[in-house]
């Protein structure tokens, strides 16, 4: 029962990842008369699917947070992925959606700014997921010991190569990869029993 447990919290957790990994294999690599019009259509389509990769953080340590420093470290990472979804949205409609339709209606002066805007918000973003990234790993750290360790190192690399790769190919779809790989990790590790507490099912595990 465990394992299908495990198995269906860490399809959960990767299906955003996996998602906008097959995405970035379709996403122009630039933004030009021909291709704005598919620039444009596919951010719509991924507008509702990037906050979703907060999913792999918030779910092994969901729950009422306890008022000790556990739980102090589980609002931390509600925060930054708060800030990851608002502002890597804002990523998302302005050098997505905004930049792609001025271009397909000929208006190739404005993208640079929607550009440089929509990079500034996308940093913000990913520096938020980094703040949860760190605060959802020393939570389960507590829990779990070294077994999150792996997840941990994968979550953090990733996370530094997210900070200007997208989903552009190649990077960036190693990059949600990485994502996906970092949180079925995690979930293996907090879907066991947590230290000090045998026989106790994991947090990731109770879905």
């Amino acid at each position: 029962m465990r394992s299908l447990h495990t198995f269906r919290v860490t399809a959960l957790v990767t299906a955003a990842p996996l998602l906008l990994a097959a995405a970035g294999l379709m996403h122009p690599r630039h933004l030009t008369a021909v291709t704005a019009g598919h620039w444009a259509g596919l951010h719509i389509v991924l507008l509702p699917v990037f906050p979703l990769l907060v999913l792999g953080l918030l779910v092994p340590v969901r729950g009422r947070p306890r008022r000790d420093v556990e739980g102090a470290l589980t609002v931390l990472s509600w925060a930054g992925c708060l800030c990851f979804a608002a502002y890597y949205s804002g990523l998302d409609a302005v050098a997505g959606i905004s930049a792609g339709t001025v271009v397909d209606h000929g208006v190739h002066g404005a993208a640079g700014r929607l550009f440089a805007t929509g990079d500034a918000l996308g940093r913000t973003g990913v520096y938020g997921l980094g703040v949860a990234s760190l605060a959802t790993c020393a939570v389960l750290w507590r829990r779990h010991g070294v077994r999150v360790l792996p997840g941990a190192v994968v979550l953090f690399a990733t996370c530094w190569s997210f900070v200007d790769s997208h989903i552009f190919w190649p990077r960036g779809v190693f990059t949600m990869l990485g994502f996906a790989v970092a949180f079925a990790l995690l979930t293996v590790a907090a879907s066991r029993p947590a230290e000090g507490a045998p026989g106790e099912p994991g947090r990731a595990g109770d879905l």
